[in-house]
């Protein structure tokens, strides 16, 4: 749409050393996101307008070009054909938090499988999605009209919201009360993330509503709190 302006814009590098895990893997998931992205960009939400992730992408299957890609089954790293496009759905989600438009239908990652190492973004904040009854879906509840724009480079997933105008008011997430906690010898890790409205002319909260209170069960060593004076 000519004259959109850009209401939300992420990134997320593609490829990432994990110990034990075939570089391969990786590179077939930059292609499944490849053929996700082709299915997913240029998407327009009018007013009313919901849109679904499997509903836009179909069944990601061999036959349709998908290759055995990394998923994540009950915390643990496994490999199937659409592996991999929980990276997409994640972004989607992080935009969508960032403009007007409403979660419909989101589920959350039920475990914490990696340490911080290069993270970006707070904990608790993607959607995991697996074909076809676990899905991702957000609707245009304004007057305004948006569109999806995704890409890939070598290196990273691109995406970004554009809308026919802005916005009156800017979109912003916080994170509180972030901390892991010991329960029967098992660490869990705990934060709520909130979405926070600013009104673009004044700089004023106009709103903040809770996003989601997240609590999961971490898959890594964790280093003990120091007590030490």
């Amino acid at each position: 749409m000519p004259g959109d302006v850009v209401v939300a814009r992420h990134s997320s590098l593609i490829y990432r050393r994990l110990a034990g895990i075939d570089m391969q893997l990786q590179e077939n998931k930059r292609k499944n996101l490849a053929l996700a992205v082709a299915a997913l960009d240029g998407r327009v939400l009018r007013p009313g307008d919901e849109l679904s992730f499997w509903r836009c992408i179909g069944e990601p299957t061999s036959r349709r070009g998908y290759l055995v890609g990394l998923v994540l089954v009950n915390g643990r790293m496994g490999a199937d054909v659409g592996g991999g496009l929980c990276q997409l759905s994640n972004l989607l989600y992080w935009l969508v938090l960032h403009t007007p438009l409403e979660v419909s239908e989101r589920h959350h990652h039920g475990y914490d499988v990696f340490p911080d190492s290069g993270r970006v973004l707070p904990f608790g904040s993607g959607a995991t999605v697996f074909y076809n009854y676990v899905d991702l879906r957000f609707r245009n509840p304004t007057q305004l009209q948006f569109r999806l724009h995704l890409w890939l480079s070598d290196e990273e997933l691109f995406g970004e919201i554009t809308a026919d105008r802005l916005p009156s008011v800017a979109y912003h997430v916080e994170e509180e009360g972030h901390r892991f906690v010991r329960v029967d010898g098992r660490w869990w890790r705990e934060n709520r993330l909130y979405q926070v409205l600013v009104d673009r002319g004044s700089g004023r909260q106009v709103e903040r509503c809770l996003i989601s209170a997240n609590r999961s069960p971490v898959m890594y060593e964790v280093e003990e709190p120091s007590t030490a004076a």
